[in-house]
């Protein structure tokens, strides 16, 4: 039943994500057809991306006073709202329609992904986080192809309104995918009690009191502060490919630039799915989870497809190469947050909040710096450069990990051959106490 449960949110959130997708390209094509700048473009998206690092620096002092269903379900109601407000606005108030619906959306998705990915352990029972993991994963790629893909149809043949009324229409779907989930979304409290239907005020406060404690105690891990941080520059280095594709593509086909990076993002989105078919049967055979090594690993391989991207490789190449980057994020995203989840659940809204705000902040500035450093470098010169230190990051908490293995193996003999979920292997995510 639970599991059960859990497909069906994962279906509305893939449905929400189909949505923001298609918007992600109407808004920003509305944008300009209402203020008739490019630079309100890049406002637009800088709004969008501080509202969610805002999001992420509160979102734990939220879920700590509100279970997970409630923020999840408010977080979907309130972006379809804030739709409903721009498509009722008048002409002289479209443009702060516009920039409200892009704080709300960066606020509400923010507070969403720290709500689910942070309660996704008790959700499913204890071992399946990893295929849980993979699961979200490979409904949010899908709907990122059908997405981008579906757009220009829409756009061009419905128009602006019918593809807000479309997004709206989603994240009232996953919404209503949230409402079938139990009373309570989060199995426990930090004393370790689960009570059903009901929110536990005085822990919760407790743990809003304890806010800064808690993060001490995950700076004190081993790894999760470098791996949290490795993830904020792997959003810079992911700003730059983001910024660089379009550039690219026009360098590339003058005359359709527009296909280089719908194929790019289709074959990426492709590889990403199929990596996560790769990663559930694993797990089911072997019961172990990717853990950090293949989160700080994964980054290497991505981040190198991804300068390779740019090499000018003939077609055929590039298409093995992107196929390669969107297996390789896949891997890092499951990783990423099945290693995140085995925190104590006192723990686990911190850190998802904090990877959040690192992650949006990494985005944000990246965007602002590569933009600025296409108009005199290439994009190869660009991306290089910012996936290369991602790349220098990522070996240097790999090189942590396996030290901190190593330590492991040694104060308990066999702990090597345990997955995390079983004690072993103790890579960074053992925090004591909450």
């Amino acid at each position: 039943m639970k599991e059960r449960r859990y497909r069906i949110l994962v279906t509305g959130y893939a449905i929400s994500s189909y949505g923001t997708y298609l918007n992600l390209v109407a808004l920003n094509l509305y944008v300009y057809a209402v203020t008739d700048r490019a630079l309100a473009v890049g406002v637009f998206m800088a709004v969008r991306l501080a509202a969610g690092f805002l999001a992420g620096l509160g979102a734990a002092a939220l879920l700590a006073r509100w279970a997970a269903k409630p923020v999840m379900f408010w977080a979907n109601v309130l972006q379809a709202a804030a739709l409903v407000l721009l498509v009722c606005a008048p002409d002289g108030m479209r443009t702060a329609a516009l920039f409200l619906v892009s704080a709300v959306v960066g606020a509400a998705g923010t507070f969403f992904m720290v709500a689910f990915r942070s309660s996704i352990p008790d959700m499913v029972d204890e071992g399946r986080t990893t295929w849980a993991n993979s699961l979200m994963v490979s409904g949010r790629s899908m709907a990122m192809v059908v997405g981008f893909a579906s757009s220009g149809v829409v756009v061009s043949l419905l128009g602006y309104t019918a593809a807000f009324l479309v997004d709206m229409a989603t994240f009232l779907v996953c919404a209503g995918t949230v409402a079938l989930l139990p009373l309570a979304a989060r199995a426990g409290t930090e004393r370790g009690g689960a009570q059903e239907g009901k929110r536990e005020s005085a822990p919760g406060k407790a743990a809003g009191r304890r806010s800064p404690g808690a993060l001490a105690a995950l700076a004190t891990a081993p790894v999760i502060a470098l791996m949290v941080a490795l993830r904020g520059i792997d959003a810079l280095g992911s700003s730059s490919h983001n910024a660089a594709l379009p550039v690219y593509s026009t360098q590339s086909n003058a005359d359709r630039p527009a296909v280089f990076v719908s194929v790019f993002w289709c074959v990426w989105a492709l590889g990403n799915v199929l990596v996560q078919q790769v990663l559930q049967r694993w797990v089911k055979r072997d019961g172990r989870s990717v853990g950090a090594l293949g989160f700080g690993l994964g980054t290497i391989a991505m981040s190198g497809t991804f300068i390779l991207a740019f090499a000018g490789f003939p077609w055929a190449a590039t298409v093995v190469i992107a196929l390669l980057a969107g297996a390789a994020d896949g891997v890092t995203e499951v990783s990423y947050s099945s290693h995140l989840q085995t925190l104590p659940a006192g723990l686990r809204t911190h850190a998802f909040g904090l990877s959040a705000t690192v992650e949006n902040l990494g985005f944000g500035v990246g965007m602002i710096a590569v933009s600025a450093a296409l108009d005199a470098f290439s994009p190869l010169s660009v991306v290089g450069v910012a996936h290369g230190v991602a790349i220098v990051v990522a070996v240097v908490f790999v090189a942590q990990v396996l030290r901190q293995r190593r330590t492991a193996s040694v104060e308990v003999p066999g702990g090597d051959d345990a997955g995390p979920a079983r004690g072993g292997r103790r890579d960074g995510a053992e925090v004591s106490g909450s």
